[in-house]
């Protein structure tokens, strides 16, 4: 690509992808973030891993339908970030990673991370969220999250462009609940995750949208957002 060209593409703003289920992708035209890489074996994956270039993997926590293909991104160069013990797990094996834990930030390659608490349940260290903070925009991923009060403190601190807010329920918020974090948090659009991978999480996405109003933008797998 021309050197034009490709400064063009770097001032168009940052493009999040809904990659299906929990899977987001983040591309600010330098630097390229993958959220809860689970493609294989997703129903809902609008991509293969092989589709998709990586220069970080995110990882809110390690349920297998979160951690999906993470090594396959870290063999390829990726750097792990993620809660201080899942960090320790994937450097033991050989791989690049930055470990960090709930309230704190760290900056990697020029993109800012922000650690988020998430009350959920994981197999090691904590379950989080995070704020990427890149070309002056703000991308909250939420994990796996119940309704807290916690949430209320991120509208105090950042000015969230986008928000990914799981709404599938039994196992996360549900449609009602998400919708009082969306207006807690404060984010401009809201895009929900985590529902109709299987029938144990339905969620209700036009339920979701009517009680969000103009914030919410319903993503189907594999479309995207420029911000």
């Amino acid at each position: 690509m021309p050197r034009d060209a490709a400064e063009d593409c770097k001032n168009m703003g940052v493009t999040v992808t809904f990659l299906g289920h929990s899977a987001v992708h983040i591309d600010d035209g330098d630097k390229k973030i993958i959220i809860d890489p689970f493609l294989t074996g997703n129903p809902s994956a609008s991509a293969t891993p092989d589709q998709l270039q990586a220069d970080m993997v995110l990882l809110t926590h390690d349920h297998a339908d979160h951690v999906g293909d993470t090594e396959h991104f870290l063999k390829q160069g990726a750097t792990f970030v993620g809660i201080f013990e899942l960090a320790e797990h994937y450097a033991g094996k050989g791989y690049t990673a930055e470990g960090m834990n709930i309230g704190g930030s760290i900056e990697v390659d020029g993109v800012t991370l922000h650690m988020t608490h998430a009350l959920h349940t994981c197999h090691t260290g904590h379950c989080v969220g995070f704020i990427v903070e890149t070309k002056d925009r703000q991308i909250y991923h939420a994990g796996d999250t119940g309704l807290s009060m916690d949430l209320r403190l991120l509208k105090e601190f950042f000015n969230i462009d986008v928000a990914f807010l799981p709404i599938g329920d039994r196992f996360t918020m549900g449609p009602e609940s998400a919708a009082r974090a969306a207006e807690w948090i404060g984010a401009q659009r809201v895009v929900p995750i985590h529902y109709g991978t299987w029938p144990l999480i339905p969620g209700d996405p036009k339920r979701f949208a009517q009680l969000v109003g103009d914030q919410a933008a319903v993503l189907k797998p594999g479309e995207s957002l420029t911000i």
